[in-house]
């Protein structure tokens, strides 16, 4: 099975001590716990209760220390906050938003197996759910959206990457919050272009998604004029993660020798050995991909357009900063709050039309508004290119232009796209 996406997220867990440290005191040393689940809203006289599912996997907690560690709430504390934003413009429009979660337990040897997401995401359907929220894997997101495709529901992929799942695997019933591999690369090479660092050395990893992740960024760097100069899979290991010297790291360091390049691209969606490259290459080149330089929807350094306020909420809900799939899971249900409210109208058939069309628009904390590309369901959204500390760059860079807006200048623009989507 492909890597986790959440692999691709914002991973370092030192950096999110020492900014939670530096604008508030920690309330402990140990993961925060999750946050309460929000408190059920009693329904007016003639309010209408809009019910939104979310289907998740939480991470277990780590064995030992781990800076690639992800919290056991991530994601469902992002829907928490959204359905509170939900009800908080609600009351005036009579319209109650309640929350169903379902966390998957992860497969254990000698155990029964665990419900799948088909099976939860069918038992939400049945209970009358018709928005459910997917923080699930490319191929279980597919699953479930075939599944459900004559239900009446609207789902929402919070979190799988996979290009095909908005080209030949596009489904009607299924709207895409997290930016897809194609989007990631071109908002990186759009930033590489605007620099001038043309000459691209890859770095590919073992693992599918790290394959798929190369062919993305070999797609951006031929639209957009830059040269894979040389290409090298990586077999060393997961350097990234090692607690000690070890004999490979010898052969690491001669890696990148006699080649010219201007800068590295690594694709490790695993995060095994990405972080290891940066000061290890035999040239003073930066480095940048799934590791060093990265894209992203979120980070703890954005502050401008209001996100400082989502920031500052989100961490007296929760005490820890908001992560990437944080706010892929509170986009996707304000969405439906923002539909909802625009529309005048719960109706999950009407809503699901409302969003495709480009009536909607969603306000996100990105400085323009969202809204939903007709011919893929893909979610419109800048692209934050980020270091671990810092927010370097937004893409789309200044001077990438387009008839509609400079947003579809990242993945499939609608000439490209393999997407067929029923008319049903």
């Amino acid at each position: 099975m492909a890597p986790s996406p959440r692999a691709l997220l914002w991973r370092t867990g030192l950096l999110s001590a020492a900014l939670l440290a530096a604008s508030g005191p920690l309330p402990s040393l140990a993961q925060p716990a999750p946050a309460a689940p929000p408190a059920a809203e009693v329904a007016p006289p003639g309010a209408t209760e809009i019910r939104i599912g979310l289907v998740y996997r939480p991470q277990d907690a780590p064995s030992s220390y781990d800076a690639q560690a992800v919290p056991g709430d991530e994601g469902v504390a992002g829907a928490r906050m959204a359905v509170r934003d939900n009800n908080a413009t609600g009351r005036f429009t009579k319209q109650v938003y309640a929350l169903e979660e379902v966390a998957l337990a992860n497969p254990r040897p000698g155990e029964p197996p665990p419900k799948d997401p088909v099976a939860a995401a069918r038992d939400l359907a049945d209970r009358g759910v018709r928005f459910i929220v997917l923080a699930l894997t490319g191929p279980e997101v597919l699953a479930v959206a075939d599944a459900l495709k004559d239900s009446g529901v609207v789902l929402f992929n919070a979190a799988a990457p996979d290009d095909r799942l908005r080209a030949a695997d596009c489904r009607s019933n299924l709207f895409h919050i997290a930016p897809s591999r194609a989007m990631q690369t071109d908002a990186l090479v759009q930033f590489l272009a605007f620099m001038r660092w043309r000459k691209l050395f890859l770095i590919v990893g073992p693992q599918e998604g790290d394959r798929l992740w190369a062919e993305a960024l070999k797609r951006s760097a031929k639209k957009f004029g830059l040269q894979i100069a040389a290409e090298k899979p990586w077999t060393f290991g997961p350097l990234a993660r090692a607690r000690g010297d070890t004999p490979t790291r010898a052969e690491a360091l001669v890696f990148t020798r006699g080649l010219d390049y201007d800068v590295a691209v690594v694709a490790d969606e695993a995060g095994d050995f990405g972080d290891y490259v940066p000061f290890h290459t035999a040239d003073p080149r930066p480095v940048v991909g799934t590791q060093g330089l990265f894209p992203t929807t979120w980070h703890p350094t954005l502050e401008v357009w209001g996100a400082a306020q989502a920031q500052n909420r989100f961490r007296r809900l929760t005490g820890r900063l908001m992560r990437p799939l944080d706010y892929q899971v509170w986009t996707a249900i304000r969405a439906v709050g923002e539909a909802a409210l625009q529309a005048k109208s719960a109706d999950a058939a009407l809503l699901g039309r409302f969003l495709a069309d480009p009536a909607f628009s969603l306000p996100a904390y990105k400085g323009v508004a969202l809204s939903f590309r007709p011919w893929d369901h893909q979610l419109r959204q800048p692209i934050l290119l980020v270091q671990p500390s810092a927010l370097v760059a937004v893409a789309p860079e200044q001077g990438y232009l387009h008839q509609r807006t400079p947003l579809d200048t990242l993945g499939f623009d609608q000439p490209e796209s393999q997407c067929k989507l029923s008319k049903s």
